[in-house]
């Protein structure tokens, strides 16, 4: 069985992504939880200051969230009453970056979807700030769905990769899980360089062929040019239906949100984004 985190604010965008995450996990065994994390304005310095809780919780906001959580509950099991999932409620006080990496460790849990709202601009990855945040510190995989993505089986998973992180670090589980659950093809995307690949970039590229060896998949080696037009082209010619990225400081994922280029050019957010976490340790 999945344990899969659905956090909410209970805006229709969120929905959209719980939807989502509903008819991606149709066929199996799923635990659901539905997460509402909130911060009244009054509590909001004392989160600042590190100090959460101190001056206690009026009981009206634990009450409005719980309540707002059976509400969107009933509008699930409305829509979509499949034997297969189950639910379980969650409303904390909190930030949500804290209360997602509480909830992940506590509960086990392995993966976690989300809405985002994407850019005022077509060709920008703006997920937003608490996006962004839950991206880069929980230790499971994290989707990102946007706010307009009308649902299609994902046939083609994108997968740009540059070979410099070691991938027996990485937990491809959740791609290649997707990929045979629903019989899709993986694209390794990579653009090379004038200089071609060092010998530990070839010793990962093995290593990742390796774990791929009996997946459908497919490399593709692009010539050398811009990253973010290269994927953006690509998407579009393949009718990709999910982009995956390996969240690591040493690599392009981090260039890709922090490097001003973005702001110009930008990853078009129509498809789903599945960032996958790298893990530190040996």
């Amino acid at each position: 069985m999945k344990k899969i985190v659905l956090p909410t604010d209970f805006s229709e965008n969120a929905f959209h992504a719980i939807e989502y995450a509903l008819r991606l996990c149709e066929n199996i065994n799923c635990e659901f939880y539905l997460v509402h994390v909130y911060t009244p304005p009054a509590y909001r310095i004392d989160y600042t200051l590190g100090s959460p809780g101190q001056m206690g919780l009026p009981d009206d906001h634990k009450y409005t969230a719980e309540s707002s959580l059976e509400k969107l509950l009933e509008r699930i099991r409305k829509a979509y009453n499949n034997p297969k999932h189950t639910f379980l409620l969650h409303a904390s006080l909190n930030t949500l970056v804290d209360e997602m990496e509480g909830i992940v460790q506590r509960e086990n849990i392995d993966f976690v979807i989300m809405g985002t709202q994407g850019a005022t601009g077509a060709k920008e990855i703006l997920f937003g700030s608490n996006t962004v945040q839950v991206m880069g510190n929980v230790k499971v995989p994290v989707l990102a769905v946007p706010a307009d993505f009308a649902f299609e089986l994902p046939r083609h998973l994108l997968f740009p990769t540059d070979f410099e992180v070691d991938y027996e670090r990485i937990p491809l589980d959740f791609l290649l899980w997707i990929a045979k659950l629903w019989h899709s093809k993986i694209h390794v995307l990579h653009v090379s360089s004038p200089d071609g690949l060092t010998l530990e970039q070839e010793n990962h590229k093995a290593k990742l062929e390796g774990l791929m060896l009996e997946y459908n998949h497919e490399s593709h080696d692009l010539p050398d040019q811009e990253l973010i037009p290269a994927i953006n082209s690509f998407q579009e010619t393949m009718q990709i239906g999910m982009v995956a990225m390996v969240r690591n400081q040493h690599t392009f994922f981090e260039r890709l949100f922090m490097e001003p280029v973005i702001k110009n050019v930008g990853l078009h957010s129509k498809i789903p984004f599945l960032v996958l976490p790298y893990r530190v340790e040996a």
